[in-house]
């Protein structure tokens, strides 16, 4: 087990060396120190092996994201850190398996080199030629590769040594799975805001000023962003754009398939191994033995698996004529398909349906001049981009180039108008007052540029400005209070020889719940709370408008001992062992860090970060 481990460990970690080692920091001096940013014990750590580390993390980010990551980014994240730290730790390892005397013969390394896809020809074998370019690519030495390949191979050799063999115990995971696996019976019901028998009492100063002081957020307006955009819309240009009369038709002919659809079948296909078979379920449908339906079901299939869609005469193939000879809903067959025999259910027909050109013209002359509007856009960027750089304000080019021009406040949220643009809320998010404007292009093929004029930071209104909110907010409030002491009042009812619906409530009963169960009508977190009952205990829980009774009936215990258990435990076991492998790991490397001494040099550190946009 520990050998599988390290083989695949040790392969995703080479292509992350060899393939990362492209990103153009292979033959770089970071000044400074020179080659190295520091050292665990008597083991350098490479400048090159960090850079590499860096980039990937950003790149990771990237990939995630779809947004590319500054270092500053990185930095307030603290994700440099974590690559210093991983980096510490495994070279912390590599100093200790020198120390130890842990390696690999020449032959072992020979194959573990072969075995990497990325040095391998198109004929699957290894290819000096490949092995000799991405070296050249990640700036290594053949002997600097190998060297540090058997000194990675050898520190999995100690990682697999000391994370290796943990085993969660029974009784752990037994008590986790009986307690993410147990259930609860209850009976419930809710208590409408219209069952409220108390009137509301008059609200006293006191009250709303506590109200307000307790729900503060609510009343905080957010930041608010004063800008000034120019945005050319597409949709703006059109009513200028002429479009011809031959771009028109030829795109008609281009989609004619679109617009002219010959008459179709809804159909299922049901293919069988042999004509025998097929014809033998034919005359079983035939007889009223069986349905369609039943011999689906008896193959392990579900209608969805052969259904085929709407289809022509001349997409059935083989098969046309006879499912097109039905005037209705029926099965025909056995007939020969590309899979075998088979037998063909008709659900539908579909008429043939054909959309003159002169029907079309309006859709597709607007489809083509929004086309065109859009590659004027584009066409466009550039200059006013320039423009931009040159001086030019927002309101000079809203005004040169017929683009819309408002300023709005916006708030994080706010998705009317142009904030409906996922492009248009990330750069106002981004900008700060005093950014220089840029043009960004928009998934409709639009463009805006936009100023930031001011920016009201978040403020808690005054009582006196939300004074109807909190009046309001406070009488929701004290009618739950009551509406709770009305139900909290019914308990005693309950326990003696009342029941939910002899109280006039509608009661419900719930089996088996799980602690991830929805319950439909029921507050948030109520089955939290739930599971937080004593058998035969009364609850009242609170909801945003109305409170709920409820009772716990039961409290069933999980199988341990079923198939399902089984499996589902050796799967937790797995990951829970392979969890504490790494806090070992982990607790291990620290301590290696310690007994053998870190350095780090911060000048050659920063002088990678300065490579960095």
């Amino acid at each position: 087990m520990a050998t599988g481990k390290i083989s695949r460990t040790f392969g995703w970690g080479l292509m992350g060396l060899v393939m990362i080692g492209l990103v153009g920091f292979g033959a770089t001096n970071f000044g400074g120190g020179g080659g190295s940013i520091g050292a665990v014990g008597d083991t350098e750590i490479d400048a090159r092996r960090y850079a590499r580390e860096l980039e990937s993390e950003l790149r990771a980010f990237q990939a995630q994201t779809g947004q590319r990551m500054t270092l500053a980014q990185a930095q307030a994240f603290g994700l440099d850190q974590q690559v210093l730290g991983r980096l510490l730790a495994l070279t912390a390892l590599e100093n200790e398996t020198a120390r130890l005397g842990i390696s690999i013969g020449d032959e072992q390394l020979r194959d573990r080199i072969v075995e990497i896809s990325s040095f391998q020809g198109v004929d699957g074998k290894f290819d000096r030629e490949a092995y000799t370019f991405a070296l050249e690519q990640s700036g290594l030495t053949a002997a600097q590769f190998e060297a540090s390949l058997r000194a990675e191979v050898a520190r999995q050799v100690l990682q697999a040594a000391v994370a290796g063999g943990t085993k969660a115990s029974d009784l752990y995971i037994n008590t986790l799975f009986g307690y993410a696996y147990e259930t609860r019976d209850f009976t419930w019901a809710s208590l409408p805001m219209s069952a409220l028998t108390s009137a509301l009492p008059p609200a006293s100063a006191e009250d709303l000023t506590a109200y307000y002081e307790a729900n503060a957020v609510t009343f905080t307006l957010p930041e608010i962003k004063n800008v000034t955009y120019a945005w050319l819309n597409p949709e703006d240009l059109i009513p200028g754009i002429d479009v011809s009369e031959d771009d028109l038709k030829a795109l008609y002919q281009e989609r004619i398939a679109e617009f002219v659809m010959p008459e179709r079948r809804m159909v299922e296909r049901l293919v069988f191994g042999s004509e025998t078979d097929a014809q033998a379920a034919s005359d079983a449908i035939a007889a009223g033995e069986k349905s369609f339906e039943d011999l689906v079901a008896e193959r392990d299939l579900s209608l969805a698996d052969i259904d085929l869609g709407d289809l022509s005469l001349a997409e059935l193939g083989t098969a046309g004529e006879a499912v097109f000879a039905l005037n209705a809903s029926g099965v025909t067959g056995p007939v020969e398909s590309d899979l075998g025999p088979a037998l063909y259910r008709m659900n539908a027909i579909l008429a043939a349906q054909e959309t003159t050109f002169e029907a079309a013209r309006e859709q597709i002359q607007g489809e083509l001049a929004a086309d065109t509007a859009r590659r004027q856009v584009g066409d466009l960027i550039t200059e006013l981009d320039d423009l931009l750089a040159g001086g030019a304000t927002l309101e000079e080019i809203a005004e040169s180039h017929k683009m819309r021009l408002e300023t709005i406040d916006w708030a994080d949220g706010d998705s009317d108008g142009i904030a409906a643009y996922d492009a248009f809320r990330e750069a106002v998010s981004a900008a700060n007052v005093g950014d220089f404007p840029e043009i960004t292009l928009m998934a409709d093929g639009g463009a805006f540029g936009l100023r930031v004029n001011k920016v009201d930071e978040p403020r808690l209104q005054t009582q006196d400005e939300v004074k109807d909110q909190v009046l309001v907010g406070w009488g929701l409030q004290k009618r739950l209070e009551l509406l709770e002491e009305q139900a909290n009042g019914l308990i005693p009812q309950l326990k003696d020889s009342e029941s939910l619906s002899s109280l006039g409530l509608t009661e419900i009963v719930e089996s088996e719940q799980g602690r991830s169960a929805f319950i439909n009508g029921a507050p948030a977190g109520f089955v939290p709370q739930v599971f937080e009952m004593e058998t035969g205990e009364w609850r009242v829980i609170k909801g945003d408008e109305d409170v709920v009774l409820v009772r716990l009936d039961a409290v069933n215990a999980a199988d341990q001992s079923g198939d399902e258990a089984k499996a589902i435990k050796e799967q937790f076991a797995e990951r829970s062992a392979q969890e504490v492998g790494i806090d070992i790991e982990a607790a291990f490397s620290r301590v290696l860090e310690t007994q053998a001494g870190v350095t780090l040099d911060r000048a050659v550190i920063n002088a990678i970060h300065s490579q960095f946009p």
